[in-house]
C-alpha cells in the first residue's frame, strides 16, 4: 500500500471564487505512483470547501448565488460576531462539503468528461491550504 500526501496553499483573487485544482491534484495522483485507488482532497478551513463541478462560468455563479441564497453571509447568526468568519460562510462550507474523494484507475485520477475538482473559497483575502493524499497500489 502506497501513501502520498502534500499541502498545497491557494489565494484567490476575489472574495467568493471556484479555484480549478484538478491539474494539481493529477500531478499528486501522478507523483504518488498509485496505479488502483483513491484521492483525497480536503479544504483545512471552515470558511471553503472543495468540490467535484462543471467548470463552466454560469454553472459556478449559479452554485455560488446558490448557497448565499440558502445561507446568507450576513444574516442573524450567533456565530457572526465573535470569529473571523461570517456565520453564513461557515454554513455555507457545511452545504458544500469541505472534501472529496475521488476515484484512481490506471494511475490516473478517474473523472467524468465534464467533472473537474474545484476548492471554493467563500471568504478570500487571505492564503487558504488544502491537502491531498493519495493512498492505493
Amino acid at each position: 500500500m502506497k501513501l502520498y500526501s502534500e499541502v498545497l496553499t491557494v489565494q484567490t483573487a476575489n472574495q467568493r471564487e471556484l479555484m480549478n485544482i484538478t491539474p494539481q491534484v493529477k500531478a499528486a495522483v501522478q507523483k504518488s505512483e498509485v496505479q488502483e485507488g483513491i484521492a483525497f482532497v480536503g479544504s483545512l478551513h471552515v470558511n471553503a470547501a472543495v468540490i467535484v463541478h462543471e467548470d463552466e462560468s454560469g454553472m459556478n455563479e449559479d452554485l455560488l448565488a446558490w448557497v448565499e441564497k440558502l445561507a446568507p453571509r450576513a444574516g442573524d447568526y450567533k456565530h457572526g460576531t465573535r470569529f473571523e468568519s461570517p456565520g453564513g460562510v461557515n454554513l455555507q462550507t457545511l452545504l458544500l462539503h469541505h472534501e472529496v474523494t475521488l476515484p484512481i484507475a490506471a494511475g490516473r485520477l478517474d473523472l467524468g468528461p465534464w467533472q473537474s475538482v474545484f476548492f471554493v473559497e467563500l471568504d478570500g483575502g487571505r492564503p487558504k491550504r488544502y491537502t491531498i493524499k493519495v493512498l492505493g497500489e
